[in-house]
């Protein structure tokens, strides 16, 4: 039996809080990503942003969610014109929640950070699909047609 996401409440680029059980009656795609303005993350963002308008049109809200602080989603949604939220975890709280927040290896050096996950949410907040460990070529499309499946 598939269970609902628990609801979180982080700070937005549009200057709220945003809770997740504000998108109740749509469909989420939440998308966490490791860092604003790096390469893989820019592209999968600036994919997303392309097809907005096609999620938009399923009852879809797009949302990213990354350590990052709300100056740093500013920068990123002004250089790229996202035109969906990008929340800020920098507690981490959110991406520990969602299983996202992992040990991870760059040039023999290890740390924590996010591990690019995607995650679909029906329009009564239970989770109905989840991609994990993601690689950006292809990803953005996979989810939309995954959405007008729901």
């Amino acid at each position: 039996m598939q269970q609902p996401v628990p609801d979180f409440t982080l700070p937005a680029s549009n200057g709220s809080n945003v809770r997740l059980s504000d998108f109740r009656g749509k469909k989420v795609v939440i998308y966490f990503y490791p860092k604003d303005m790096t390469p893989g993350c820019t592209k999968e963002s600036c994919e997303f942003r392309d097809y907005n308008g096609q999620f938009a049109s399923l009852n879809t809200e797009v949302i990213g969610i990354s350590p990052d602080d709300l100056a740093s989603h500013d920068q990123f949604i002004a250089e790229h014109q996202l035109p969906f939220l990008l929340l800020s975890d920098v507690s981490q709280n959110v991406c520990q929640q969602f299983g996202v927040w992992k040990l991870r290896e760059r040039e023999g050096r290890q740390f924590y950070g996010v591990e690019r996950f995607t995650f679909l949410i029906d329009e009564q907040g239970v989770l109905v699909r989840e991609w994990r460990a993601v690689q950006v070529d292809g990803h953005v499309a996979e989810v939309l047609e995954a959405v007008k499946q729901q």
